[in-house]
């Protein structure tokens, strides 16, 4: 049987246990830096703040000490928030047995650095010898509620060792989750940040009153300029067709279980964003702190994202939405086809 510890107990955290405990083969200790969260799994089997109505098997232990939830874990599932990875995998460096596996399950860039999860995750946890821990990347279309649900979901897992993508797909599947492989690390963990980005636009221009049009050519832009960056940092563009590129971004930029979306949906309406936050009581939008991280790595790599731009004016800067459409909308006029090149 074996054991997994899962760092990081709000919804997606949340689901994946529920998924890996439910398959009679795990035993799964789930890490929440909330007391009241363990308290709530321990006493009624459901995590009330961040995943309510879900009850968690009872392969599933939660506790708030991170000592205890790594103590001989064959597999660590990371799925914190991006702003918080870094610090978290300084603490757990000393803890981690040899060759525990690593799955990134977070989607965001880290603010300053720029960098993804799972260089995060190496960088921290590559000992002095120059090696590197097996470290790999789960991504994909799956709202935490659905997943936790029961309803059929596939992601993908990506990792350059196709023999661990493997293992951890045989962990990790059941017959309500399918995993499949992949070997483009960058494009899965690019496609999983950035999808956000596009969806808060989205939620916007729902916000705003506008219709289906403005949000299918959001989505059908959006995923153009996910794919010039995600090329120019060394991914493939094949993997923007699937599951975490295309998959998530279309359910991220419709779904009303999106909180994303959600945080577009109200600055289209007025309100401000301090406000927003606020009322979402812990609740994490990943796009909010993965715009400025993307506008970085795009200037660097010098890709033009004219929708991640005018997002990260709204955000940062205060820009009105309407006022950010419009720009969008007058820009100079640009061939759809050209390659990859830049422009909407």
């Amino acid at each position: 049987m074996s054991e997994i510890a899962v760092i990081g107990a709000g919804a997606w955290g949340t689901g994946l246990s529920i998924v890996l405990g439910r398959k009679g083969s795990h035993q799964v200790r789930l890490w929440a830096h909330e007391k009241e969260v363990c308290e709530s799994i321990r006493e009624r089997r459901v995590n009330e703040m961040f995943l309510a109505g879900r009850t968690i098997p009872n392969s599933v232990t939660a506790g708030n000490d991170l000592k205890t939830a790594l103590d001989g874990a064959h597999i660590v599932v990371s799925v914190m928030p991006s702003q918080h990875c870094r610090p978290l995998f300084e603490k757990i460096r000393p803890l981690l047995g040899p060759g525990t596996i690593i799955v990134s399950a977070t989607k965001g860039l880290e603010e300053g650095s720029l960098l993804r999860m799972t260089e995060i995750i190496t960088q921290i946890l590559t000992d002095e010898g120059g090696n590197a821990p097996p470290v790999c990347a789960l991504s994909g279309p799956s709202f935490a509620q659905e997943v936790a649900r029961g309803d059929p979901t596939a992601v993908s897992v990506a990792s350059a060792d196709a023999e661990l993508a493997s293992t951890i797909q045989q962990e990790f599947s059941d017959p309500s989750f399918r995993v499949y492989t992949n070997t483009d690390v960058i494009g899965v963990e690019l496609g999983g940040a950035l999808k956000n980005i596009i969806a808060i636009a989205a939620g916007i221009s729902d916000g705003l009153g506008l219709g289906h049009n403005s949000v299918a050519a959001l989505i059908t832009r959006g995923l153009a300029e996910m794919t010039r960056l995600v090329v120019a940092c060394g991914g493939r563009a094949e993997t923007m067709a699937g599951l975490a590129g295309l998959g998530d971004l279309v359910l991220t930029c419709t779904g009303g279980l999106s909180r994303n979306r959600s945080v577009g949906v109200e600055l289209g309406r007025g309100k401000k964003l301090p406000g927003i936050l606020a009322a979402m009581h812990g609740m994490v939008a990943e796009g909010i702190f993965t715009t400025t991280a993307a506008v970085g790595l795009a200037r660097a790599r010098n890709v033009e994202m004219p929708i991640t731009e005018q997002m990260h004016a709204i955000l940062q800067q205060g820009k009105a939405p309407r006022d950010a459409i419009n720009e969008l909308m007058t820009r100079t006029g640009k061939s759809e086809t050209s390659a990859l090149g830049s422009g909407i």
